[in-house]
């Protein structure tokens, strides 16, 4: 059992009968999405809220109930991975949107009562900005926003399909990867982003998760909660 594994089915131990489940997206919920399933053949019920299209297909494959996010009151709990994840002195600081799903994922987080990260322990940094920071922006006029960020020294790299062809979240809108190292102070930065007209959303997940699951190569899993 790798360590992406390992996380995923501990998730389980957070999931009682009757929740709305918030459903991430990524390579470790895949893991999750395939455990709880297990459960829900074995007669969990469950709901699931989803964050991508992806994990949509995913979960519809596994027999996973869903609800439109529009037609719930509040989620009880949604487990989702990250790819870095900095503590510091009772605070959880994180990026999200490698898998290109920011906005959904970071309004199903919002939307949730207790929100779990599970990682491999190669997630955990001692500070944020080895990742490229995501930031979704509206397709028109994004060239600006572009430009902008050059002029900031943020080194932004528009993210592109493998056939070179720009990246178009679920929502229709264009990513730009930010170069940080490091990302020093994370509040300021998401304040200043989430300020410029033309951006959607950003990748920086600051004091949104209680919960982090971290495990290793050999399956032993850390739970650490806030």
């Amino acid at each position: 059992m790798n360590g992406k594994q390992a996380a995923g089915e501990r998730a389980l131990d957070y999931i009682e009968d009757g929740m709305v489940v918030g459903l991430g997206t990524g390579s470790t919920v895949f893991y999750f999405l395939q455990a709880l399933s297990k459960k829900v053949a074995e007669g969990l019920q469950v709901t699931g809220v989803v964050t991508s299209i992806q994990t949509a297909k995913l979960a519809e494959e596994l027999n996973i109930p869903l609800m439109d996010l529009n037609d719930v009151k509040v989620i009880d709990v949604c487990v989702d991975g990250a790819d870095e994840i900095y503590t510091e002195s009772g605070h959880i600081y994180g990026i999200k949107g490698g898998g290109g799903a920011l906005l959904f994922e970071k309004l199903v987080a919002e939307t949730a009562k207790m929100r779990i990260w599970i990682a491999d322990d190669a997630k955990v940094v001692s500070h944020l900005g080895a990742f490229g920071l995501p930031v979704e922006v509206v397709q028109f006029g994004y060239m600006q926003v572009f430009q902008q960020l050059t002029a900031k020294g943020y080194a932004p790299k528009q993210r592109l399909n493998e056939d070179d062809t720009p990246y178009t979240t679920d929502s229709g809108n264009y990513l730009l990867d930010l170069q940080f190292e490091p990302i020093t102070d994370p509040i300021s930065l998401s304040t200043e982003l989430k300020m410029m007209t033309g951006v959607v959303e950003h990748g920086l997940f600051n004091d949104i998760t209680e919960v982090t699951i971290i495990a290793d190569a050999t399956g032993s899993a850390m739970v650490t909660e806030i």
